[in-house]
Order: structure tokens, then sequence, then C-alpha cells
């Protein structure tokens, strides 16, 4: 089971950078690091034994910030994706300006992702 991880202050910046940059319509989502729930429980009660119970009605195994369907319309535009509007005027604006297209078949999931943190990283994140 994987999770994506945005800290309180990642969180502030992704909507500070989408207020100054949107145009309206569009859907900013951060490039933010993925982590293991086994990573996580380790690093607050290392050692511990656990008991896996397995997945849950309605649980996930894996988070999906943007779907097959999305990609469509998504921009990697550098620390951020932006999913555009499916609105005829949009392609007007110019929206490759911001960054470039994203592949019809990308999917940004937290078990395909690209970055991830450690036992270790968890653990000094969770300190601060």
């Amino acid at each position: 089971m994987t999770r994506f991880w945005i800290t309180l202050p990642q969180a502030v910046d992704l909507v500070l950078h989408a207020l100054d940059n949107m145009e309206g319509g569009e859907i900013f989502i951060p490039k933010i690091p993925s982590m293991r729930v086994t990573d996580l429980a380790e690093a607050i009660a290392p050692g511990v034994p656990r008991d896996v119970i397995g997945i849950r009605p309605g649980e996930k195994l894996h988070e999906l910030l943007i779907t097959s369907d999305e990609a469509r319309h998504a921009i990697d535009a550098g620390d951020v994706y932006l999913v555009m509007p499916e609105h005829p005027w949009w392609d007007e604006m110019g929206p490759s300006a911001v960054g470039k297209a994203c592949d019809d078949d990308f999917v940004y999931a937290s078990d395909t992702n690209d970055e991830w943190l450690s036992i270790d990283q968890l653990r000094s994140v969770l300190a601060a």
C-alpha cells in the first residue's frame, strides 16, 4: 500500500503558486514523493510487530492523482502538473507555453512515482 506525502509548507506553497499562476479552470497537482505505509509504520514504531489485516472495503492500494483519462489534458509544468479544462476556448490560450504535454497514457500514481521517501526521511519529516 502506497500513499503520496505532502507537508503543510508544501501544501501552502502549492496554493500560493496556483493563485499566482492560474488562468482559470486548470487543476494544479504537486510533484511530491511517495511512501509505503509499512515504511511509515517502521519510522514511527521501529521493530514493533504488526498484524497485516489486508485491504478494507473502499480502501485503495495506491493513490492516483492523474488518471489516463486526465493525461490527455495534462501538462508537466516543472514542479507541478496541470490538468487543463476541456473547453474549446482553452486551446487558444496556449497552454503549451507553461510546459510539456504529458503522454496520453501517463498516470501519476503513488506506486509508480519516481520519488520515494525512505524510512529515515520519513522520520526526519515526522520530527520536524
